[in-house]
């Protein structure tokens, strides 16, 4: 396999900016070596992503402008893994159940318990998985054959928008005295860490790989 450098100019500056660190070059050798591996995490996330949407807009039902943005984030989420479900039927790959990835785990171990500052964690730690997401799409998307090329390419949007509207929500729903701003740099302090240390999972969130082909 080609040991090409993942640009870094391909990802929106907003992404670039609230990231601390980016995706580690290995972790792209390692993905684009097991691409089964990394498409059938992508299909687990669109429903994680999904799930997590629907879950705030039962919990937090009072708050209709939230509920109703999550609502729509929702059907999105699950648009995007009907997508690659479809990637997965073409290409012939065998469904198998993965253990999950200690990313986000890890980031919500940081979430405080107590409302509003529950709502506004669980939101920085959505826009962090968000511009992850969105990194790895545009920097993996030219290594890639041209149809997954295109697919993640055409993410991009989508996840950017979910990224600045979970960031948005944070801000709009802060306690008053609540600095949001040192709760991202906590946060994203984890989500670095997370993301280049070493890792024995491959997966679409994973960190730093310690093999190429994890299970």
């Amino acid at each position: 396999m080609s040991r090409a450098e993942p640009a870094l100019d391909s990802v929106p500056g907003e992404i670039a900016g609230f990231l601390r660190c980016a995706t580690p070059a290995a972790w792209f050798e390692a993905a684009l070596a097991d691409q089964p591996t990394l498409l059938l995490d992508h299909a687990n996330c669109e429903k994680k992503a999904a799930s997590t949407a629907l879950g705030m807009m039962f919990r937090y039902d009072l708050e209709p402008q939230l509920a109703a943005q999550m609502s729509r984030l929702a059907r999105e989420e699950l648009r995007h893994f009907e997508m690659v479900e479809q990637i997965l039927d073409q290409r012939g790959i065998a469904r198998r159940r993965l253990p999950p990835s200690r990313y986000a785990g890890g980031l919500h171990e940081l979430v405080r318990g107590q409302e509003p500052q529950r709502l506004v964690d669980r939101l920085i730690v959505g826009a962090f998985i968000e511009a992850r997401s969105c990194e790895r799409f545009a920097r993996i998307a030219p290594l890639l054959d041209p149809e997954l090329c295109a697919f993640y390419t055409g993410l991009l949007n989508s996840e950017s928008r979910h990224f600045s509207l979970y960031l948005e929500f944070a801000r709009q729903f802060r306690a008053s005295g609540d600095d949001v701003d040192l709760r991202i740099r906590v946060i994203g302090e984890r989500e670095a860490e997370l993301i280049t240390s070493p890792d024995p999972q491959l997966r679409f969130h994973s960190g730093s790989p310690i093999t190429s082909n994890s299970v």
